[in-house]
């Protein structure tokens, strides 16, 4: 007996020097944290995740960081360009996704080619024109060099340094923790406050849920709702930019002045790079041209929108749903054209924008808050690496 409480007290000994799970703080509005159970939340790893979401140094030239494609005063997206721009301005086809409450997503990226947080970290880390870095041990070496990094990643993980494995976990973490909710919204139909939307945006969500049919892909439910299916559709946009339909768009000249003008008009520009969606994953041609459902929380924050930025304003979005999008013959079905009064557009638009989580300041804060190092390595990886056994 005496033997045994003494390795019972050696074990709550050592268990004191971890870092042990932390409780996921999960809002008002949002379903239970989906967490792998070999990956627990812990602040160490969550605090490590963060700082390298914010670190320059991750990319091959030490000048891009996960956040400035993923911007956190901006919705953990960027405001201001249509489709992201990688390492040396080059251009990348796809808008940049927002990473509020993405630990709820069930396959990354807008085609779903990635099923896990863990490894989708290393997809940006390695593409030629995003954070364009060599190889995975790369990034690893570069890591180890950097002094901010010294203990953080053993403090962590047991004793484990920074590998493939222990960088995904640790970005990983930090991601399953941008979570917002407790909207005004939430407040109305979850937390029993009958004032917290006004008659305007209670209007809208009868619009959202019946007649306009927004509830066919971005589901509500009785206890959560995170306003997206996890499947994916092909709404027209990405067919009509592959078969080059003619577009018109709205460009601002001036404040207060705008010009319409076709593609045609800015044929001096980059053209568009081929994508045909989700059958690049699948190749079943049943997916062409097939893109992700996003999560509608905090959207206000979040455009422009679609999978390529191509619609500027939540009303761009309303007008082109309820034309029924862009007929092709892989078009779902379940889109098809409605007729909306302009005032009911109104109220559409304005239930959406109180979808906006009562944190986005302090999660914006937080990852700044990260200020991690620049002190550039003082030698590139690839020439200073010595095999340590």
């Amino acid at each position: 007996m005496a033997g045994l409480a003494i390795l019972v007290a050696l074990v709550a000994l050592a268990a004191c020097g971890r870092d042990l799970p932390t409780a996921a703080v999960v809002p008002l509005g949002l379903p239970a944290l989906p967490v792998p159970p070999d990956a627990p939340l812990q602040k160490a790893r969550v605090d490590l995740g963060r700082t390298l979401f914010m670190d320059r140094r991750l990319s091959h030239n030490n000048t891009l960081s996960c956040a400035m494609c993923h911007v956190p005063e901006q919705g953990f997206t960027s405001n201001e360009l249509g489709t992201a721009i990688g390492l040396e301005g080059q251009t990348i086809r796809r808008n940049s996704p927002t990473i509020f409450n993405v630990a709820y997503v069930e396959q990354l990226f807008h085609d779903g080619r990635e099923f896990s947080l863990e490894n989708q970290a290393w997809g940006p880390l390695l593409a030629g024109n995003e954070m364009a870095n060599p190889s995975i041990g790369y990034v690893v070496e570069k890591i180890r060099t950097l002094p901010e990094y010294t203990g953080r990643f053993e403090a962590a993980f047991g004793g484990r340094g920074p590998d493939m494995m222990t960088i995904g976990l640790a970005l990983a973490a930090y991601q399953r923790t941008v979570n917002s909710a407790n909207s005004r919204f939430d407040r109305w139909r979850y937390g029993g406050e009958a004032n917290a939307l006004n008659a305007e945006e209670q209007a809208g969500f009868a619009l959202f849920v019946g007649k306009a049919g927004c509830v066919a892909c971005h589901p509500v439910g009785e206890k959560a709702a995170l306003f997206s299916d996890n499947r994916f559709h092909n709404t027209g946009i990405g067919y009509a930019n592959s078969m080059e339909l003619p577009r018109r768009h709205r460009v601002q000249l001036a404040p207060g002045e705008f010009v319409v003008v076709e593609d045609k008009a800015l044929d001096s520009f980059e053209k568009r790079q081929p994508d045909v969606g989700r059958y690049e994953v699948t190749l079943d041609p049943a997916d062409s041209w097939a893109y992700r459902t996003p999560i509608l929380r905090n959207v206000a924050l979040t455009g422009p929108y679609m999978h390529d930025g191509s619609l500027a304003t939540l009303e761009d979005v309303i007008e082109f749903y309820i034309r029924g999008g862009i007929d092709n013959p892989q078009k779902d079905p379940l889109l098809k054209p409605v007729g909306l009064a302009p005032g009911e557009k109104r109220s559409l638009a304005a239930f959406l924008r109180a979808l906006t989580g009562d944190n986005v300041a302090q999660l914006a804060a937080e990852a700044r808050a990260a200020a991690p190092g620049d002190a550039l390595p003082a030698k590139d990886p690839a020439s200073s690496y010595k095999r340590p056994y």
